[in-house]
Order: structure tokens, then C-alpha cells, then sequence
């Protein structure tokens, strides 16, 4: 196996990593941007306030990108055990 061929296995698992992840990332932001634009708006700096809804967002967005997610990441893994014996020889 050479260099090369590792590197690109860590690109590629770093680029899946990014990619299934994007979607809860932005779901907090938004949801933390929004407690945030709200929290300076009615001067309420209670710093627990963005908690719950956080939670509740990104287990809504899990519900609906988790399949999405689940496939992308089964893919990659079939492609990547399908090249396995190019790795070793």
C-alpha cells in the first residue's frame, strides 16, 4: 500500500466526515443564531436558553438526513471494503 493510496483513503474519510455532518452543524448554527438574534433583541442573556432547542433541532434534522446520512456512509464503506485487495497487493 502506498503513500498515496493512504492519503487518499484519509481524504476521502475526511471528506464523508465533513459532508454527513454539514447538515446537523447548520441546523445548530441557525437554531443558535436565532436564540441569539432573539436573546439580544429582548436583553434575556440567560446562557442555557439555546440548550433545548439546539437538542431539538438537530434531532429533528438527525431524523430527516439520517437516512441520507446512513446511505452516504454505507457506500462509501462498500466502495472502500470492495478496493480492499488493491490496498494490500
Amino acid at each position: 500500500m502506498t503513500e498515496g493510496q493512504v492519503l487518499d483513503i484519509i481524504r476521502d474519510a475526511v471528506y464523508m466526515l465533513l459532508i454527513t455532518s454539514l447538515p446537523l452543524l447548520l441546523v445548530s448554527l441557525t437554531i443558535g443564531l436565532v436564540i441569539s438574534i432573539f436573546q439580544t433583541v429582548t436583553s434575556i442573556q440567560e446562557q442555557t436558553l439555546t440548550f433545548i432547542p439546539k437538542i431539538v433541532g438537530v434531532f429533528a434534522a438527525l431524523l430527516f438526513f439520517g437516512p441520507w446520512m446512513l446511505t452516504v456512509l454505507t457506500e462509501y464503506i462498500t466502495e472502500l471494503w470492495s478496493n480492499f485487495s488493491i490496498y494490500l497487493g
